[in-house]
């Protein structure tokens, strides 16, 4: 007997590495800004944002209600389902309790722009229904390299956003990405980005390398045709630079994305000098064997 599936999807569709056994509710299509120069993950012509239905995502979540087992964790996609309307984002928690009494954690990206609009205390109105967590992607926290990529936003914008939140006990995951200032601008891209998670103090902070997966030729017309890739080992050095300067009481730290060459995993600050023991071990051992570089058009 067909059974309607649960959830439909226009492909593809994302979510965090850390995301990996939640339900994903596609709440909306694509990203709402979908201009950085870097990112091709919702550039194909079905991908254009929008918000999906309100009445077909309750009736999905209806029928995740009915047709799965225990479900403890939630993640909102696409790309910023914060673009929504606060009323919105409450109806479809409220949907979520009622339907998914199990879930124990509601998530979602978020672009700092989107809580610009959403005050302290709207925002605590969805932290009570569950919403208790927001990635990030920050990329890098220095304002000429994110004026470059087109990212939109700025070092005060994104400190902003993850102060908001977390007025309003929400937890943050901030994304930096190793080597997006290129050779040209790696260390005042490594600095600055230690300076934004030292001044927002995230629950969660996570890096991946930069890749193109189907080119690079927007991001060097950003950089005005400047922009030189690192290689390995300038990554690592890079990586060293950024943890060097972070001054974290607490935030859980993570490496471990499939673009990562090291992965490295901690604390910080208790697992700091831990940390850069391992990176210089891998500057050393890939300086020693230049012949494992860093390929930027894929993984």
């Amino acid at each position: 007997m067909f059974t309607q599936p649960p959830v439909e999807y226009i492909e593809p569709v994302f979510r965090p590495p850390s995301e990996g056994r939640s339900l994903i509710l596609q709440v909306t299509n694509g990203c709402s800004w979908n201009n950085c120069t870097f990112c091709e993950m919702y550039t194909a012509p079905q991908k254009k944002f929008a918000p999906k239905a309100e009445d077909k995502v309750l009736e999905e979540i209806k029928r995740c209600g009915q047709q799965m087992g225990q479900v403890r964790r939630v993640f909102l996609g696409d790309g910023d389902a914060m673009a929504l309307s606060v009323r919105r984002l409450k109806t479809i928690l409220e949907a979520i309790k009622e339907h998914l009494p199990s879930v124990t954690r509601v998530s979602t990206y978020c672009l700092p722009r989107n809580l610009k609009r959403k005050t302290v205390e709207e925002l605590q109105e969805l932290r009570d229904l569950g919403l208790s967590l927001i990635y990030i992607g920050a990329e890098s926290g220095d304002d000429e390299v994110l004026e470059k990529i087109n990212k939109g936003e700025t070092f005060e914008s994104t400190k902003d956003a993850i102060l908001k939140a977390k007025a309003a006990n929400i937890k943050s995951s901030v994304m930096i990405i190793n080597g997006m200032g290129g050779k040209e601008y790696s260390k005042q891209h490594a600095i600055r980005s230690a300076e934004l998670v030292n001044a927002t103090q995230p629950d969660y902070v996570a890096t991946l390398v930069l890749f193109f997966s189907h080119g690079k030729e927007k991001v060097e017309a950003g950089f005005g045709g400047t922009f030189t890739p690192l290689n390995t080992a300038e990554l690592c050095e890079e990586m060293r630079t950024f943890i060097e300067h972070t001054q974290l009481e607490k935030s859980i730290f993570r490496s471990d994305h499939v673009s990562n060459h090291l992965v490295l995993k901690g604390v910080l600050g208790k697992d700091k000098q831990n940390m850069l023991d391992d990176i210089d071990d891998a500057i050393e051992h890939f300086k020693a064997h230049p012949e494992i570089q860093h390929q930027v058009t894929s993984f």
